[in-house]
């Protein structure tokens, strides 16, 4: 019995031998390098207050065939023809009734409203419900800014006429954005269109235009329905549709007068808001919305930065800042004092934004140092540059990303992208890329990043300038390691740069 006890033990050990070789040889196996901006994203303060947009729900914000749609029907549908649809034109006339008690809109029936409204519940009855679910993200900020200007507040549903709710729409005339302003309209109401911006792309300034619009509307017309035909084909075009109907100003006997497209706007106007407001009688189930406007928010930047860069840093996908900032169209947020500019971000993603800003300019100045600077040497030099470029050849291993190669390069992310033909992060193991790299470069890098962990203040240092110095530190941190109270350095200090 003692000596199959023995045995066992010796197995036993041996096994256990046998397994700590094994853990000792997989712990001796290479890992992959952590890259800087892994390391700096490592240090963030993280706030968590709502989710992010998820893909599926903004694929659907910014889906444009809703508005294919509603332009196709605004155009193309013969609103005088009979439509076959299961709703009784008294009930339609009592729902209607009510209606117009409600709202400022004289909504009288007419044959053609009612073709429109039956058309709509036949053919339509899935889009509105998506366009329902999407109303969720945008109506509460328009319901604030029509109160604000004392617009009827079922003027919202115009911009589901426009645009279908699509931020990014555009039509064949050049009519931009949710609220559909072409650029003299947009220009009229301050709406800034630039190389990089374009502000009728944004729901928050194009909406104070759209009221502002409205309003000066009404006030030469004095009647909704005129204002809303009036957005469509402008002012002229309804006063002379006035005039030739012998200074009639009820819209149904000014319509034959009207463009064909504005003949059919108003009727999808009202056919819209019945359809809202009786969504329940017909049937129609929108899903939720996961999110609303409301739950982003603003922050003012201090340096021109790419979505790329925000992207990269805050975990969030550029196609999300994308949509959340339209009115961006290079896909860069350009700086200048003199005209502030605002990343709009979810709740959760701001919180971090602002809880690390220092880091995150600190790592889009050591980007932007990164850069290939302009060479002012004669021309036959600069023709021959790439002579000083030479190409390397990485094969990606498994669990290797951008940030990890570039750090081992020393070039940029952006510029791997462009080398080698990528879009976003996702790069696949065994495939091979493509580095350029120059002498000049590779020595200047050295030089940079050899320092001892400590710096002497020079003239006309401040703990700003010196932790600019050093991606990833901040001036609180330069405090903190170096026992600063205030802000006070004096040429000849030693301080520590590393933690």
């Amino acid at each position: 019995m003692k000596k199959f006890k023995i045995v066992t033990l010796t197995l036993l050990l041996a096994y256990s031998g046998f397994a700590q070789e094994s853990a000792q040889s997989e712990v001796s196996l290479e890992l992959p390098k952590v890259s800087y901006i892994d390391s700096l994203k490592a240090t963030f303060v993280n706030h968590s207050t709502s989710n992010c947009i998820d893909q599926r729900w903004l694929e659907e914000l910014s889906n444009d065939d809703l508005y294919e749609e509603m332009f196709s029907d605004i155009n193309t549908v013969d609103i005088d023809s009979v439509v076959d649809y299961e709703l009784s034109t008294d009930l339609l006339k009592s729902r209607l009734k009510k209606l117009n008690a409600k709202t400022p809109f004289v909504i009288d029936y007419n044959p053609a409203l009612e073709n429109v409204i039956k058309s709509y519940l036949k053919n339509r009855k899935a889009s509105f419900e998506r366009l329902m679910a999407i109303s969720e993200y945008y109506f509460p900020m328009f319901e604030e800014h029509l109160s604000k200007y004392d617009v009827p507040l079922e003027i919202k549903y115009l911009a589901i006429v426009e645009s279908a709710l699509n931020p990014k729409a555009r039509s064949r005339v050049g009519a931009t954005g949710l609220w559909q302003f072409m650029y003299p309209t947009g220009k009229q109401f301050n709406l800034e269109v630039t190389s990089y911006v374009d502000e009728r792309y944004d729901p928050l300034q194009a909406t104070e235009a759209a009221c502002q619009y409205l309003s000066s509307l009404y006030k030469i017309f004095g009647d909704w329905s005129l204002v809303l035909a009036s957005y469509n084909a402008g002012p002229g075009n309804v006063s002379k549709a006035i005039r030739r109907s012998g200074g009639s100003q009820n819209y149904w006997n000014i319509r034959r007068n009207l463009p064909r497209e504005t003949a059919n706007y108003v009727p999808a106007f009202l056919a819209t808001l019945y359809i809202y407001e009786f969504q329940k009688e017909h049937g129609l189930q929108p899903k939720k919305a996961p999110v609303t406007y409301f739950e982003t928010d603003t922050i003012k930047v201090r340096k021109q930065l790419s979505f790329q860069q925000v992207s990269d840093l805050l975990d969030i996908s550029v196609e999300e800042i994308k949509f959340l900032n339209p009115i961006y169209k290079l896909d860069i947020i350009p700086y200048n004092e003199e005209k502030p500019r605002f990343l709009r971000l979810p709740k959760n993603k701001l919180g971090v934004f602002v809880s690390n800003e220092e880091k995150i300019y600190a790592y889009v100045d050591y980007i932007d140092a990164k850069k290939e600077q302009p060479s002012y040497a004669s021309s036959t030099k600069t023709s021959n540059s790439s002579s000083n470029s030479s190409v390397q050849y990485h094969k990606i291993r498994r669990g290797e990303s951008l940030g990890l190669i570039a750090d081992k390069y020393k070039v940029s992310i952006s510029s791997l992208r462009s080398w080698n033909h990528i879009r976003g992060n996702n790069i696949q193991a065994g495939k091979t890329l493509k580095i350029y790299s120059s002498s000049k470069s590779k020595s200047t890098s050295s030089r940079n990043t050899s320092n001892s962990g400590t710096y002497t203040v020079k003239s006309g240092d401040s703990l700003y300038t010196i932790a600019k110095r050093f991606p990833g530190v901040s001036t609180d941190d330069l405090k903190k390691w170096n026992d600063i109270s205030g802000n006070n350095i004096r040429p000849g200090m030693k301080l520590k740069v590393k933690g």
